[in-house]
């Protein structure tokens, strides 16, 4: 009887363990096809407790964990920094999320600012917000963001929002190419357009560039102006450029023949300007342009800009700019890519702590520069540099945000000791001006947004550097994209190689890290 009632019960205890063991299993939510959320919620932990909040907005520490499952693409390698820094950029944007009575905004500093506009916003950053944000899932945050800008002064744009330049029609198409909502960019259109006219009406020049105080290009204390200077600045010049390409392209999808060649012929002029007025063919650089129409005869970080909208021609020699990320007398520096050249006699020559864009590295223009780097690789046949330059600048890119040993974000830094130059400041902490993870998914794992349903990955990885990466729930096109790289087939199951998945079912692979399109 004794005997009987033990076995019984043993079965029993048996049965209770497995049904609990699958409950647990049900109730884990693995997020991605290859890559379970829950393995990577030990860095938000982390990031929690590295801090007594002290400003919390529409989503609070205690929340990050749950939008971040919820909302961003998984992100796994083996070299820890890449990971915590993917993680931890995350977390910090989703500080700026502020709930206001006008829908969500995005904010630049977590601390009030005397000069931001109402909810305190300002739009200096606006297009790094929008490449960043367009890979978050909800679309809500962004676009309520961008709504506010341009419609919530009683239906018309903010007062501040050209205080700064931008590349907003820009963003917001390349946005379009990763979640293909044709509706909002369109009725966005109209909105642009007036931007646009905006621009010329007040920095247009008569010979067709556009001219910006250094300071409201949102780089004060520049080696090449001044915050009173009215220079042609290869910035707001490729911003321009790239807002009227945007436009071109919106036109067409409209239907509007007329407003396509308007604006594809606005951008052909600044293209031809920029390529001759602002080239110095003695330094082999875009510089700007003074008052005097005279080159500023230094190369300053901006003048890799126009890469990032893909405005120079391909085979005239614009390429050979690129030598100077390898050369330290250029903009190479322990800590990342220096903001002027450092063979300059006025380099870091204005000080310390007013902002100055003199030659210390600046995450805004780091980001900028690599997003510049990946176009420069998959966009133009040149041999000035490589995957491993790209590499190399993203891993200094990494190393350089962290403060004190834990990962940090601020205004800027010193090239050769890595000490971010506002310090303690509670205002430069969880600087939102900046890319990262956009980076990470366009340039190092490469995955290349573009209009047709085709997926296109080129990963600027060196062939040897790991043996392993995986990118998984990237929410593109309606789809969830699956990226991953496994040398032995045995870090993932799912086979040797590199692959690229579509929810869930493989659609293209290679043997090695190269060029993958779908058909």
């Amino acid at each position: 009887m004794t005997s009987k009632f033990n076995c019984i019960t043993f079965i029993l205890l048996i049965l209770a363990v497995s049904f609990n063991s699958c409950k647990s299993s049900s109730a884990k939510e693995k997020t991605g096809y290859v890559l379970d959320a829950e393995n990577y919620k030990h860095h938000v932990d982390y990031f929690n407790g590295m801090e007594d909040e002290n400003i919390a907005k529409a989503i609070p520490n205690d929340s990050s964990w749950a939008w971040m499952k919820t909302n961003i693409p998984l992100f796994d390698c083996p070299q820890d920094n890449f990971e915590e820094m993917y993680y931890f950029r995350w977390w910090s944007l989703r500080k700026h999320i502020t709930d206001t009575p006008q829908g969500y905004a995005i904010t630049e500093f977590l601390v009030d600012r005397s000069y931001a506009d109402k909810y305190n916003l300002i739009a200096c950053a606006l297009g790094h917000h929008i490449y960043e944000f367009r890979w978050v899932h909800n679309p809500e945050f962004i676009e309520q963001n961008v709504h506010l800008w341009f419609r919530g002064n009683e239906g018309k744009k903010l007062e501040k929002l050209l205080k700064f330049s931008s590349w907003t029609a820009d963003a917001l198409y390349n946005r379009y190419l990763v979640n293909k909502d044709e509706t909002y960019l369109l009725d966005m259109f109209p909105d642009l357009v007036d931007e646009y006219g905006q621009w010329e009406e007040e920095k247009g020049r008569e010979d067709g560039l556009f001219w910006q105080f250094d300071v409201r290009d949102g780089m004060e204390e520049s080696l090449s102006g001044g915050r009173r200077v009215k220079n042609a600045r290869p910035t707001i010049n490729s911003y321009m450029y790239a807002n009227a390409k945007a436009l071109s392209t919106m036109a067409s999808m409209k239907g509007d023949a007329n407003q396509e060649a308007y604006f594809e012929a606005k951008a052909d002029t600044i293209k031809k300007l920029v390529e001759t007025k602002l080239w110095n063919s003695d330094h082999s650089f875009f510089e700007t342009l003074t008052e005097k129409d005279t080159s500023s005869q230094v190369r300053e970080a901006i003048g890799f800009i126009p890469w990032y909208f893909n405005l120079p021609s391909e085979n005239k020699g614009f390429e050979i700019a690129w030598e100077q990320v390898k050369d330290e007398e250029g903009f190479l520096s322990p800590y990342g890519l220096t903001t002027a050249e450092r063979r300059s006699p006025r380099f870091r020559s204005h000080g310390t702590g007013t902002c100055e864009w003199d030659g210390a590295v600046w995450p805004f223009a780091s980001s900028q520069t690599l997003t510049a780097m990946a176009n420069v690789l998959n966009n133009y046949s040149q041999d000035v540099v490589s995957s491993e330059d790209y590499f190399k600048q993203m891993n200094l890119y990494v190393e350089s945000q962290y403060h004190r040993g834990r990962p940090y974000i601020g205004e800027y830094l010193d090239e050769t000791t890595g000490y971010w130059l506002m310090g303690d400041r509670e205002r430069s902490r969880y600087y939102n001006h900046s890319t990262f993870n956009d980076l990470m998914i366009t340039g190092l794992v490469g995955l290349r947004p573009r209009a047709d349903e085709k997926i296109e990955v080129n990963p600027l990885i060196p062939q040897d550097k790991w043996d392993w990466f995986c990118l998984d729930n990237v929410l593109y096109h309606g789809n969830i994209i699956t990226i991953l790289w496994d040398k032995t087939g045995e870090k993932y199951n799912k086979g040797k190689g590199f692959k690229i998945f579509r929810n869930g079912k493989e659609i293209a692979s290679s043997d090695k890290l190269e060029k993958l399109i779908s058909e």
